[in-house]
């Protein structure tokens, strides 16, 4: 049985139920991705095709999501560029080993071949595709330009940006060129994904909320748009999940994305009278929500269906990445409540 309630819901087409998948849904909460992780280290599992694809259909299994993302990182995008990337296993997460300061840094960068420095995705993505054989949809994703420019830029994850930050208020012409060889590099990578067998593709704009408004235009949206417009879709709708960026729904549902991802800090009423007419919306529950009981998990999801409303162009999620704590039985309480109590929206 066929299962595209998730493709449909991004075209704004009509659904029996919200369909519903987790953000991080594939990671340290389940019993099952912390066994394979026991015996690989991360980077391993990340370029281990058929790991890849085992850890990225568990929580299909599992929890009963409506869609699959394929299991990676953002950041083997750099390293592909020639970035050398570490994991501290448990030690503060990723870091590259010479982040940029310089433009001859920045112009050394290469643009690289997804079917040859990434191929290992591409592989991962046509095995679980065929593993699936159409049970849900499956999701690729790519780090925005900008989020990934603050990690290479600093080196590593930051409190308050301060060198990526430097960058674009004392040499701005670097950032841009930075940030528009990343846009042609996602763009291809994204293309390739598709074409592989992702059969949606989000943009993750996690650092997006770091920047004033002015400035997430000018440096955050404006390369996201570039993306979407150089992307091969082959009618694969796109997402755009920029977190902390609420003060921007309507600029970023102008890029061209079929879907806005929303945080836990924005009111989906709101956004759907924004930009409902034009684009799907994703979100929005408050991911530590899952902490409580499952009948207040219900309450919980009841609230944003209601707050949405009758018809289509929803795709539920939480406003960010599930915890690693979360106990199973929740998200699968979450997922439950989801299917049960969307169903009376879509009569």
């Amino acid at each position: 049985m066929i299962n595209d309630l998730f493709l449909r819901a991004c075209r704004r087409e009509p659904v029996e139920r919200t369909p519903v998948w987790i953000m991080r849904q594939a990671g340290r909460y389940l019993p099952e991705y912390r066994a394979i992780r026991a015996k690989v280290d991360f980077l391993t599992l990340c370029k281990t095709p058929d790991l890849a694809a085992e850890v990225s259909i568990q929580p299909v299994n599992i929890i009963g999501v409506d869609a699959c993302i394929i299991f990676s990182d953002i950041l083997v995008v750099p390293e592909a560029m020639g970035m050398k990337l570490f994991v501290d296993e448990g030690k503060g997460g990723p870091r590259f080993e010479n982040p940029i300061r310089t433009r001859a840094e920045i112009n050394k960068l290469a643009i690289p071949d997804p079917n040859r420095e990434l191929n290992y995705i591409m592989d991962a993505l046509r095995l679980t595709r065929k593993i699936l054989n159409n049970r849900v949809p499956l999701i690729g994703f790519a780090g925005s330009p900008w989020t990934l420019a603050t990690y290479m830029v600093e080196g590593k994850g930051s409190k308050n940006f301060r060198s990526m930050k430097e960058l674009i208020y004392s040499n701005p012409k670097d950032a841009h060129a930075l940030l528009d060889k990343l846009a042609r590099t996602v763009a291809a990578y994204l293309s390739a994904k598709i074409e592989a067998g992702a059969q949606a593709v989000q943009i993750f704009d996690t650092w997006g909320g770091i920047l004033p408004p002015d400035e997430f235009k000018e440096f955050s949206l404006r390369y996201i748009e570039q993306v979407l417009k150089l992307l091969n879709r082959n009618g694969a709708p796109t997402i755009v999940f920029c977190k902390d960026c609420g003060h921007s729904v309507e600029a970023i549902a102008d890029t061209g994305c079929d879907v806005v991802g929303l945080d836990w800090s924005i009111d989906i009423a709101k956004a759907r009278m924004m930009v409902g007419s034009y684009a799907a919306l994703q979100g929005n529950l408050d991911p530590t929500m899952l902490y409580a009981p499952p009948e207040r998990i219900r309450e919980g999801v009841k609230k944003i269906l209601e707050k949405f409303g009758r018809g289509s162009g929803h795709i539920f999620n939480l406003g960010h990445g599930i915890l690693p704590d979360i106990p199973v039985e929740h998200a699968k309480a979450f997922v439950q409540a989801v299917k049960e109590e969307s169903i009376q929206y879509h009569r």
